[in-house]
């Protein structure tokens, strides 16, 4: 019977994989039948979508306590009276079935997610359990779901995800759409980045627009050709910019790194410049994105006796404009942290036609790349606000290792206790002090070459940054 149970679950959730309630059933009866482990993965797509959610992490206490226990064949049927309460376990318990056909303890009904879509009309009210005056005639619904129960063992458990603080109260916020900054492997574009819309209105004025509409960027003589530099601190998102870019075009983006263009043989490493040109031609129109291109286009003057690596860079400024060469539609993406050791050759109209800072997040990106990295693990009363403001200079990848250690440091506390324990600002905190600004030394370190060799002003805008940061 339980085996019907659960497979009736699974072809619910395969019908309707976005559905919260028919995955919290299934995780409910495998964590009954002793199947604890298998829900585990159910469970974390329930939090992707509602972070916190209160009946998700109660599963995960009850099927951590669960693992060690012998496996059920057939689960007895439990009434609602013989459910342990919150208070007398110290963590919230999972909604159970009352004793019904299926004969599943512990598998959440179809409204595990507090609404029943089949039982309430279009005004919100439900038309099975209450009267003309808008009260219910039974503690029960007509699933056998004990609902009273259900809101005693879960209300206020967790309290809301996010909330801000203003004149010492704290409020909820509503959940709202929010760039995200850092989202894994899946497909990212440019609106997915937040901030950093200088660089994304270059990207589309220059090439992506004009790839759109071809006819029109050739009545005007637009041409898809050219070339962007980002540059700026680590950390700060030059390369995601690189993947939203290839997320924009779908196949049409190669990406090159150091390790793909030398060689240890002579005449090799001029080879595969060639090549790599030469496959980006082919699939025009294509984005060309090189990381960390002072790696191999630094300034002639400064190699010295390596004449080789000086041939690497005078294939690449030919395959950039060279007589024999024909670039239309290739746009070229380069990201480095050290601009001013990229040989002064690319950095003229038809190579790199401009450099632009990406600098770090500013308060609302901040905002974007914390709920990004929190959004996807149980979180509780994290004032994002105090956090933001806490946290200028900061880069992205500094404040993904903020939410990070946050996590590690509540996974331990939950191990210790054996009880789930959503991230609070306690942890945030904590995680806070031992996380300093990457940003900064490399800051520190451009103040030379700003004051002393901006001569032709490419570097105004760091000036300007600077000065606003009283570096200057």
């Amino acid at each position: 019977m339980a085996d019907d149970v659960i497979a009736q679950y699974e072809a619910e959730v395969q019908a309707d994989p976005g559905a919260v309630g028919p995955r919290l059933a299934l995780a409910g009866a495998l964590i009954a039948t002793g199947r604890g482990a298998e829900s585990f993965g159910h469970l974390g797509k329930v939090l992707e979508q509602v972070p916190g959610h209160p009946a998700a992490l109660a599963l995960i206490t009850q099927a951590t306590s669960s693992l060690g226990a012998a496996p059920v064949t057939e689960a007895p049927a439990t009434t609602a009276e013989q459910v342990p309460s919150a208070s007398s376990s110290g963590a919230p318990a999972a909604p159970r079935h009352a004793a019904g056909p299926q004969g599943v303890a512990g598998a959440p009904g179809p409204g595990v997610d507090g609404t029943d879509a089949d039982a309430s009309d279009a005004d919100g009210t439900d038309a099975d359990a209450s009267d003309a005056d808008g009260t219910d005639d039974e503690d029960e619904d007509d699933d056998g779901v004990d609902w009273s129960l259900f809101e005693e063992q879960i209300g206020g458990v967790v309290p809301a995800p996010f909330v801000t603080t203003e004149d010492g109260v704290v409020y909820t916020t509503a959940e709202e759409d929010v760039a995200i900054l850092n989202p894994g492997g899946t497909r990212v574009t440019l609106a997915d980045v937040g901030g950093l819309d200088e660089v994304k209105k270059r990207l589309n004025d220059s090439f992506l627009e004009p790839m759109k509409h071809p006819e029109i960027a050739a009545a005007f003589g637009k041409s898809l050709r050219g070339g962007l530099l980002l540059y700026g601190p680590p950390g700060c998102g030059k390369t995601f910019i690189a993947r939203a870019v290839a997320g924009e075009l779908g196949a049409r983006f190669l990406t090159v790194s150091m390790a793909d263009i030398l060689s240890s043989f002579m005449g090799e490493s001029e080879k595969n410049v060639r090549a790599i040109f030469t496959k980006a031609r082919e699939l025009s129109p294509t984005v060309l994105f090189i990381d960390e291109l002072d790696a191999v286009a630094g300034k002639r003057s400064n190699l010295g006796g390596a004449a080789w690596l000086k041939s690497v860079v005078n294939q690449l400024l030919l395959e950039f404009d060279g007589v024999s060469t024909q670039n239309e539609g290739l746009f070229v993406l380069a990201a480095t942290n050290h601009p001013w050791d990229v040989d002064e050759a690319f950095l003229r109209p038809g190579r790199f036609d401009r450099t632009l800072l990406v600098l770090p997040p500013d308060e609302p990106a901040r905002d974007a790349v914390l709920r990004h990295h929190l959004s996807k693990r149980p979180i509780a009363g994290i004032d994002l606000g105090w956090v933001v403001d806490r946290t200028e200079g900061f880069s992205g990848a500094d404040l993904a290792f903020i939410c990070d250690t946050a996590a590690e440091i509540a996974m331990n506390e939950s191990i210790r206790s054996g009880q789930v324990a959503p991230i609070g600002m306690p942890h945030v905190v904590e995680a806070m002090r031992g996380v300093k600004s990457s940003t900064t030394p490399w800051l520190e370190s451009s103040r030379n070459v700003v004051e002393f060799a901006n001569e032709s002003g490419r570097y105004d805008d760091l000036k300007e940054y600077l000065r606003s940061r009283k570096m200057l």
